[in-house]
């Protein structure tokens, strides 16, 4: 009897075929990569940064330069308080590298910091350089920024102006 029923479930593992498994589809990390895959939001990684972003009063603009970024920013809390400055940034995936001076002109190593990227809004540290207060007036800083993208056009990126009327995206710069 136990040969018998030893038999009988050889003979089944041996008719029992393994059902194909439906092919794996890589399982997002987080929130927000299953956003992305989902595409509910876009990936920063193949979004380009180009373009002007803004947030009530605060605005930040991107345009393409001859070696990498020209990147503006005014802060204005009123005319009294205020930030504008430009510079350049670079971008590594999600991280941008910036270096910001005053008056419009290619930044200085006192104001380098990296932001964050998230497809369509920017995020600035929620502490900066000592030296990024020289963009800023009185009591404003430019400190965790946080803006979204309004247009992806170079040409109105390259019309933010600080409260001095100083273009800081000028387009060939």
């Amino acid at each position: 009897m136990r040969r018998t029923a030893l038999l009988a479930l050889l003979a089944l593992a041996g008719c029992h075929r393994a059902d194909p498994k439906p092919a794996a589809t890589p399982t997002p990390v987080g929130l927000e990569a299953a956003a992305i895959q989902a595409g509910v939001i876009p990936d920063p990684a193949s979004t380009d940064i180009t373009g002007l972003y803004a947030r009530e009063s605060d605005r930040v603009c991107i345009v393409p330069s001859a070696t990498a970024y020209r990147i503006g920013v005014f802060v204005d809390y009123d005319e009294q308080q205020n930030c504008g400055g430009s510079g350049i940034v670079t971008r590594v995936g999600e991280t941008l590298h910036i270096t910001l001076g005053s008056g419009g002109e290619a930044g200085d190593s006192a104001c380098s910091f990296d932001a964050r990227f998230e497809g369509d809004r920017i995020v600035f540290p929620p502490r900066v350089p000592e030296g990024c207060q020289k963009i800023c007036l009185h009591r404003a800083s430019i400190a965790a920024l946080d803006v979204a993208r309004l247009s992806d056009s170079i040409s109105e990126a390259s019309t933010l102006r600080d409260s001095r009327g100083r273009l800081l995206c000028a387009s060939g710069g």
